[in-house]
């Protein structure tokens, strides 16, 4: 792109786009809006203006605890109200929200905690186990504030004090003086799960966080409107719960909360007794409320659609909501550092029913705001034809243009980015009219003989196998072929398919030389913190002899 240039002002106000005046919208002009947490003894519910005096109750008390504008305000909590009052309130007053995940382990929350300068941390009763584990090695915390249970149960080092939440803000007044705040300004930070080396930190503005919002809410994004009542299943933890909690403020959206209730018992439950028109989550959520679903059927046609992400979505998945439930699986792409949302897949324009599914199973459509392209291993660009390969490189006011690091004199990750532009490490084609379509993670790929073989599409593909309930593909070292597919594979209650079996079933969608020979059967894939297959722990079972693996002729 060119040199920006100016040529003539607008006579335009210069607002700022600050969560301040987001909170203040939200909780005003849509103050009959409400805030839900489910449980399995009952929903608890506040209205969007009980929100905005919560959110000015918590604002006056962290002050009282000597947060000041800029200061970083952890929480450590899974999507319930008192963290939607965290989200509103921290910015709003100017301090950065830091959303701690509360599956790290110890050593990487403490990590993570000291490079944020964390000094206040709010805690759900139900996580103090994790936190009191990586309590000790956090030198900048000086506050813990416990929600929803006795504060007796935090091993607080010396000199942290410990406070009750409700008790807390109840002595607080329930109106605050919100500051006008420069919408460039820091509003909140996650840290990536550090798959590979320490975690990194990604910063959000005021600014970004807004403009992600409006993408969240429209109608080409996730399509958030003032009737919808709103499931945010994805973690407030990760990647601030995709923009949902910011977008159902803008939009004046209902939103209910699951807690720690996940597991699709409970799902199914919280749906049948709140009836969400929208909800969000990974893959692996969505694989064990079908598996339920089908055993147990109940309507769960409320659901206009689901966004799900985090990473690629089996067609199969995709099918079997849409044909047998009658609901339709909306897929989407983004990462921490992409605020996190950067395509939508829904179908174009005039698109008939088998080619609308086409489009479905790709990643999606970028966004508007979000520039993107795709570089080859030797830096040369590749062109959106809809068959060229290349890593995918970001642009955008929502993309990050840098890690977060406390000494400006070292930076952090700089090899991740390329003249401006973020490299995402993923590796997928673009069509001419923008729709990406991912094959691999750059370290996920399985080089074998000199070609590519996609472990997402082995994956999809395993996974259409009716006895396959969960498959993750990963490179194992090969002497001929440098390396060769082998497949995790989690069957279907009562289901036993063989090996001949689902190679054959792999044989019309693959090339001889890309069917694995080696298998493994096994209880679960083992996840991360965040859902996605682990596929580092898979390799390193392998390379310790932790699986058993079959062989193409059935033997071990």
């Amino acid at each position: 792109m060119s040199d920006r240039i100016l040529p003539m002002q607008s006579t335009m106000q210069d607002e700022q786009m600050s969560l301040a005046t987001l909170l203040e919208y939200g909780t005003g002009w849509h103050g009959d809006a409400t805030v839900a947490t489910w449980s399995d003894t009952g929903t608890r519910r506040i209205t969007f203006s009980d929100l905005g005096r919560e959110a000015a109750r918590l604002a006056n008390a962290l002050r009282s605890l000597g947060v000041k504008p800029g200061d970083r305000v952890a929480t450590f909590m899974w999507n319930n109200t008192e963290h939607m009052t965290a989200y509103a309130g921290i910015p709003a007053m100017g301090a950065v929200l830091h959303t701690l995940n509360i599956r790290l382990f110890p050593e990487q929350a403490t990590f993570i905690a000291n490079h944020a300068a964390d000094k206040v941390i709010i805690a759900d009763h139900s996580v103090l186990p994790q936190l009191n584990a990586a309590l000790p090695g956090m030198t900048t915390v000086r506050h813990i504030v416990v929600t929803n249970g006795d504060p007796a149960g935090v091993d607080a080092p010396h000199g942290v004090e410990v406070h009750d939440y409700r008790q807390l803000l109840d002595a607080q007044p329930d109106s605050y003086a919100w500051p006008d705040i420069d919408e460039r300004a820091a509003a909140a930070a996650c840290y990536t799960s550090g798959t590979t080396g320490d975690p990194k930190g990604v910063v959000y503005s005021h600014r970004s966080i807004w403009l992600h919002s409006l993408q969240v809410c429209a109608s080409y994004g996730m399509g958030v409107s003032p009737t919808d009542t709103v499931l945010p299943i994805v973690p407030m933890f990760h990647a601030m719960s995709w923009g949902i909690p910011y977008a159902t403020l803008m939009a004046g959206a209902s939103v209910v909360m699951p807690d720690r209730f996940l597991q699709p018992e409970y799902v199914l439950r919280l749906l049948a007794e709140e009836r969400p028109t929208f909800a969000a989550a990974v893959p692996a959520v969505w694989i064990g409320v079908l598996q339920r679903l089908d055993a147990v059927p109940q309507d769960i046609s409320h659901l206009r659609h689901v966004v799900v992400g985090g990473s690629a979505v089996p067609p199969s998945l995709m099918r079997a909501f849409s044909e047998r439930h009658g609901v339709d699986i909306i897929q989407a792409w983004g990462m921490t550092e992409i605020s996190p949302l950067a395509t939508l897949a829904w179908a174009p324009r005039g698109a008939d029913a088998d080619e609308a599914w086409r489009y479905r199973y790709t990643q999606g459509r970028f966004l508007p705001g979000i520039r993107a392209r795709l570089v080859d291993a030797d830096d040369r660009l590749v062109p959106p034809d809809g068959e060229s390969l290349g890593e995918i490189e970001i642009r955008g006011p929502w993309a990050t243009a840098s890690y977060y690091t406390p000494d400006e004199s070292k930076p952090v990750g700089a090899d991740k980015f390329d003249d401006g532009w973020l490299r995402t490490g993923d590796i997928g084609k673009v069509t001419p009219n923008g729709y990406l379509t991912l094959v691999d993670r750059s370290k996920d790929v399985i080089k074998s003989g000199g070609e590519w073989i996609s472990s997402v599409d082995l994956e999809n593909e395993v996974m259409a196998h009716p006895d396959v309930l969960e498959a993750a593909a990963i490179g194992i070292p090969d002497a001929k072929w440098d390396e060769r597919p082998l497949v995790a594979v989690v069957v279907r209650e009562g289901a036993a398919p063989s090996v001949a079996a689902l190679r054959e079933h792999l044989a019309t969608k693959f090339a001889k030389w890309q069917i694995p020979d080696s298998w493994s059967f096994v209880d679960a894939v083992p996840k991360t913190s965040v859902g996605k297959f682990d596929k580092k722990v898979l390799r390193a079972r392998y390379a310790d002899g932790g699986l058993v693996v079959v062989g193409a002729d059935g033997s071990v």
